[in-house]
């Protein structure tokens, strides 16, 4: 199974070593708005494609932008060359609401996931679809020449801004909008995307076979009660009575029975994702390393430790007892912030175990095509592929164990915070 993944990597990205060198303009001789009648005439006489496939031979290989792109959460599902359409649900204030397919966008036969065609003012670069940043663009569905990327100034500060041309004028495009303040680069921009994107479709995906699994296993149990277990319970049995027994009763105490579910679905819910995103040929689905997914299973790791809390839980955060006052001021505050510290840890642990993972094999596989110069000296790639795969195949290894890992680690220390919260107090008498 890894080594098939190693071996679609290698794929993908042979499709930069068999490229045809073309005297395309680079990036800085791209077209700009506006064109003159030749510029525009050479720009449209080609088939339209994207400006990082035009000019793609005069720019060294870059593993960090290829790796980031290979684990983002897209507006198309892709797998190997293959670009395969997903429902975008769009809502601009100034204009409201587009549904419609990524399909209509036309999207490119290749792993960059560009599309050729603007739909309502949106397009699709890059497997995201951005929304045209100009009242002037035209609404109805247009071709487009090409994207092209530049940068801008704000507030001192050089921020990267994508262009698309069309009809022979360059527009700027808005990203997505992200709710993360601009801490990680996002932020509120002219449109929100409600779409099926990549990441939703896996988890949709996921969920539906955890379902049949479990439901039929259910099933299976109420017809023959008492029975020993077959098929799929061999396997999940075992799982169950392991978080059961090792998880749920050392740290939850007599009360582990009513968290069960919520731990049970954690677990597997998690352990799915990860191995999902594992399997060759599938995409390589990057969910659990999205933060928007490991946030919100936080979130309802933090709601039902706090919702359960108990009077001697509260009173150990708020206001200790048996402490001096002058020190309560000191630790209050402390007790106070680790109540959202917890849940911070579990986002980000997960987060960055199963990112690290999916961006070091890829960037070990890069290895390959920043010695060949992305095809320029094929002997150094072919002489530098032993290590690279060799290396791939030993983080590959390690990044199955960590999906298990961080699926236990994860519910773990979700049975520790409802123990702690949960526990009740016991006075012991005095020793003489």
């Amino acid at each position: 199974m890894k080594i098939c993944r190693i071996i679609l990597l290698l794929f993908l990205f042979s499709l930069s070593l068999n490229a045809q060198h073309d005297q395309a303009p680079t990036e800085k001789e791209a077209v700009h708005s506006p064109m003159t009648g030749d510029e525009k005439a050479l720009v449209t006489s080609e088939q339209p494609v994207a400006a990082h496939e035009q000019g793609e031979e005069h720019h060294d290989f870059k593993p960090d932008e290829t790796a980031f792109h290979h684990i983002s959460d897209l507006n198309v599902y892709s797998i190997g060359p293959w670009n395969f359409p997903l429902p975008c649900i769009l809502y601009a204030p100034s204009k409201g609401w587009s549904l419609f397919s990524s399909g209509r966008f036309h999207i490119d036969n290749d792993h960059h996931g560009s599309g050729h065609t603007a739909v309502d003012g949106y397009v699709l670069n890059m497997g995201r679809v951005m929304r045209v940043n100009d009242d002037a663009f035209p609404q109805e569905e247009i071709a487009i020449d090409q994207f092209e990327i530049g940068e801008s100034e704000l507030d001192g500060k050089k921020t990267e801004v994508h262009y698309v041309i069309a009809n022979g004028v360059k527009y700027p495009l808005d990203k997505a909008s992200s709710a993360d303040g601009g801490l990680f680069g996002g932020g509120i921009t002219s449109f929100y995307d409600f779409s099926i994107t990549k990441n939703v479709f896996a988890m949709l995906l996921v969920v539906g076979l955890l379902s049949y699994v479990f439901i039929g296993m259910a099933r299976a149990y109420k017809r023959k009660p008492g029975t020993a277990p077959s098929g799929l319970q061999k396997l999940f049995e075992p799982i169950i009575l392991f978080i059961q027994d090792e998880v749920a009763k050392p740290f939850i105490g007599a009360k582990y029975l009513r968290f069960m579910p919520l731990l049970l679905a954690i677990f597997f819910f998690i352990l799915a994702l990860n191995l999902f995103g594992q399997i060759p040929f599938f995409g390589g689905a990057n969910v659990t390393g999205n933060l928007g997914v490991t946030m919100v299973l936080a979130l309802i790791v933090f709601i039902v430790v706090n919702i359960n809390g108990n009077k001697h839980y509260w009173e150990h955060i708020i206001w200790m007892p048996g402490i001096p006052a002058w020190v309560k001021t000191l630790i209050t505050p402390i007790e106070i912030l680790g109540v959202f510290i917890k849940p911070v840890t579990l986002m980000l642990r997960l987060f960055a175990n199963i990112t690290a993972g999916h961006i070091v094999i890829i960037i070990f596989i890069s290895l390959i095509f920043i010695f060949g110069k992305a095809g320029e000296n094929p002997g150094a790639a072919w002489g530098s592929s032993i290590a690279s795969i060799a290396l791939a195949l030993f983080i590959s290894a390690i990044e199955l164990l960590v999906a298990f890992i961080q699926a236990y680690v994860f519910t773990l220390l979700t049975a520790s915070y409802i123990g702690s919260a949960t526990e009740e107090h016991h006075h012991e008498d005095a020793k003489h």
